[in-house]
């Protein structure tokens, strides 16, 4: 059977290579600094992407970290054909049986009190939604985060994040304050040698409290931070966090964009600290690769937001399509048990990132839990300078070897790969990926 790129080719609406480039360099926008990456994709599935040559890559991304399931996983493609052929899109004001599944599915795999539910499209517009109700509930306006965040590029989920440049848009949202990230491989704080998480997180509140004009309303952290570097904060930071934000009445958003819905071997990456958020907020791999995104709140939020008159009635909130979709990806990982799939795979990723440490020095640290990890490239372990440019090479090179991986390709965090692999990659895959990883860190090194 002929497939629908080579019948557009024999077709002749295909077009050619260098056509395809040319076009798009006259008529796309350019909105990553990083270009494109150097490939025509036609067809993605499972683990693999597949470029107009017919080359096989292996995606070590998950997509835009979105693909928890992998591509066209089978599941998902009767969900949507379903959904798109009977019940797509409704008014907003209309509720659908897929949108009430959900939203009775995820308090299913959430802990009390975690019950109420709102279905949007992407991650941006979930923290939107969740700072406007803390906002709203709190009857206040400033937001803290880490000084390595990201939460978005729109209006508050953008003033919320800072490990990109602001530079040249001009100002944000006023009352956004910052405390340092815990990262325990460079953080200054030390005692005896070890990370003091303790004394930096009492430092970081004295400064917000400095800072504040008594107007704070929530504190919105991921679990383990990505697009910042993959940092972990420490056992027993969470719960130290979450003392801080209930002294002062604010809220405790956790965006888990990236490590909700078993990819890091739980549930969701806030329940290894024993904590429990007032809003938690979901997206990317809610969607397994589709636009699907919740924000998920208590009676208490929810009720007093209601009573305030919360709006945000976007054009595609409570959409079935959407929910569906978001739906089947909570039912496959149950029925899968994934949370255990992750695990397993982790430790197997874990094993193959720390052999590759002990024998490649530009390898500075390892991080991450279950399949959400990653490695600090430095020029030399002692210094712990970054290398920057040598990422960019490695990058490259694994690419060229059949590898996609580490989505922030931009000027100063290039040294940091990330590596988020589908859940239902095979050990073999797995394996394949790290030999690669392992071929271009010295293909990377000898280039110089």
């Amino acid at each position: 059977m002929t497939t629908t790129a080579s019948r557009r080719r024999a077709e002749g609406s295909q077009l050619t290579t260098e056509q395809f480039w040319d076009t798009a360099r006259r008529h796309l926008i350019r909105y990553n600094r990083a270009g494109f990456v150097p490939a025509i994709i036609e067809r993605a599935n499972g683990a693999h992407l597949y470029d107009e040559t017919g080359r096989s890559i292996i995606d070590f991304t998950s997509g835009q970290m979105s693909s928890l399931l992998g591509h066209s996983h089978p599941a998902i493609v009767e969900a949507v054909s379903e959904s798109i052929a009977t019940l797509d899109h409704l008014f907003s004001g209309m509720l659908s049986q897929p949108v009430v599944g959900l939203a009775a599915a995820l308090a299913r795999t959430l802990p009390a009190p975690l019950t109420r539910t709102m279905i949007l499209s992407t991650g941006g517009e979930s923290n939107e939604a969740a700072i406007k109700m803390a906002k709203l509930y709190t009857g206040k306006h400033e937001i803290v985060a880490f000084d390595q965040s990201y939460h978005g590029s729109t209006h508050a989920s953008g003033a919320a994040t800072y490990c990109l440049s602001r530079s040249g848009y001009g100002p944000v949202a006023p009352g956004n304050l910052i405390i340092p990230t815990p990262n325990s491989y460079r953080s200054a704080f030390r005692k005896d040698g070890e990370h003091d998480w303790q004394a930096e997180l009492d430092f970081g509140f004295a400064m917000v409290d400095r800072q504040s004009v008594g107007s704070l309303a929530a504190f919105i952290a991921e679990p383990i931070l990505s697009t910042g570097g993959i940092i972990e904060p420490p056992d027993g930071y969470f719960a130290a966090l979450r003392k801080k934000c209930d002294e002062r009445g604010m809220l405790l958003i956790i965006d888990e964009a990236q490590t909700g819905l078993c990819r890091t071997g739980d549930w969701y990456a806030f329940q290894r600290d024993g904590i429990v958020p007032d809003i938690l907020t979901l997206s990317k791999t809610l969607g397994a690769g589709l636009p699907v995104s919740a924000v998920v709140t208590n009676d208490e939020v929810e009720a007093t937001c209601s009573d305030r008159h919360f709006m945000f009635t976007t054009t595609h909130v409570s959409d079935p399509l959407a929910a569906a979709v978001g739906l089947t990806v909570v039912r496959t990982l149950e029925e899968g048990q994934f949370d255990v799939t992750a695990r397993r795979l982790g430790e197997q990723l874990r094993r193959g990132l720390l052999d590759l440490q002990a024998r490649h020095d530009r390898i500075g640290d390892v991080r991450g839990r279950g399949l959400l990890q990653g490695i600090e490239l430095v020029m030399d372990r002692e210094t712990k300078e970054p290398a920057d440019d040598y990422g960019t090479q490695v990058t490259a090179a694994c690419f060229e070897l059949g590898l996609h991986l580490n989505i922030a390709q931009l000027p100063g965090v290039n040294s940091i790969l990330r590596l988020a692999p589908p859940l239902t990659i095979t050990e073999e895959d797995l394996d394949a990926g790290l030999a690669i990883l392992d071929q271009a860190l010295t293909i990377a090194l000898d280039r110089g």
